[in-house]
């Protein structure tokens, strides 16, 4: 399994506003209807990201920090187009969540407020599924045990994707 813990720092500094250690401010590359693309360097590393938030997020009313759905290139690290989900609330400890996407589904493995693909191998396969779908819905449960379902428009990833695979290579 991998994960890297950069995701809370993109996270973090999307809105521009940190520079934590040795990253610089992010640079906003392009707009892809509801897709946005970023570049920053974390030390001697460049890294790219497509992020884009829920069009619709339920049970409506629920205490949460902002939800982010990545996708991330991190070419020093020979990372590509890994997808990862920022729940704004912590899993349920050893739990799992759920991607679909169409009537494909995938598995992904949980980390405090972080979600990535379980199966590595099935990550290209959940691209593809991006790609050719309209919406993405993750669905998850929180420490407290409320199932959260959220709800990502897909209308510019596949743009997002050949900018951030343009910029980091």
């Amino acid at each position: 399994m991998k994960y890297v813990r950069t995701l809370g720092l993109a996270a973090t500094m999307v809105l521009g506003t940190v520079t934590i250690a040795g990253a610089q401010t992010p640079t906003l590359l392009e707009q892809f209807s509801r897709w946005s693309t970023y570049t920053y360097t974390n030390g001697e590393e460049k890294v790219c990201y497509a992020i884009t938030q829920p069009t619709k997020s339920e049970p409506a009313g629920v205490k949460r920090d902002p939800v982010y759905l990545f996708i991330t290139n991190r070419p020093k690290q020979s990372v590509q187009r890994e997808v990862s989900v920022e729940t704004g609330y912590p899993y349920k400890e050893g739990s799992v969540t759920e991607a679909k996407v169409g009537s494909d589904t995938f598995t992904l493995f949980t980390k405090e407020q972080s979600a990535w693909v379980q199966n590595s191998a099935d990550e290209s396969r959940l691209i593809a599924a991006m790609r050719a779908g309209s919406d993405m819905v993750v669905t998850g449960t929180s420490r407290r045990g409320t199932v959260t379902v959220d709800t990502y428009s897909l209308s510019g990833v596949t743009a997002a994707i050949n900018r951030i695979d343009a910029e980091c290579k």
